[in-house]
């Protein structure tokens, strides 16, 4: 069983910078590309950055230019540093590793 552990969120201003970090428990994160989602209220979960095994990078349309997915697959670690935050970028972020999701940490942009 894997658990993926999201941090990082919290309230940022408009312009502002975020990163979030997710780790997954056990042996298996190398193996698997990683997908970061968010989900605004009232909203459908979206498909935010995907970065796979061997480090190719797919954003939505929406985040280009602005935010960034890396992996660590030393640390069992995926993060996504976001930049030039909007409050529309506000949502619950969660980290996915195939069958496997998060918990989600909440990303707040407001003055």
């Amino acid at each position: 069983q894997v658990q993926l552990v999201e941090s990082g969120g919290g309230l940022v201003q408009p312009g502002g910078s975020l990163r979030l970090s997710c780790t997954a428990s056990g042996s298996l994160f190398s193996f698997y590309t990683m997908n970061w989602y968010r989900q605004a209220p009232g909203k459908e979960r979206e498909l935010v950055a995907t970065i796979t095994r061997a480090g190719s990078t797919n954003y939505a349309d929406s985040v280009k230019g602005r935010f960034t997915i890396s992996r660590d697959n030393a640390k069992n670690t995926v993060y996504l540093q976001m930049g030039s935050l909007k409050p529309e970028d506000t949502a619950v972020y969660f980290c996915n590793m195939g069958v496997y999701w998060g918990r989600g940490t909440l990303v707040t942009v407001s003055s």
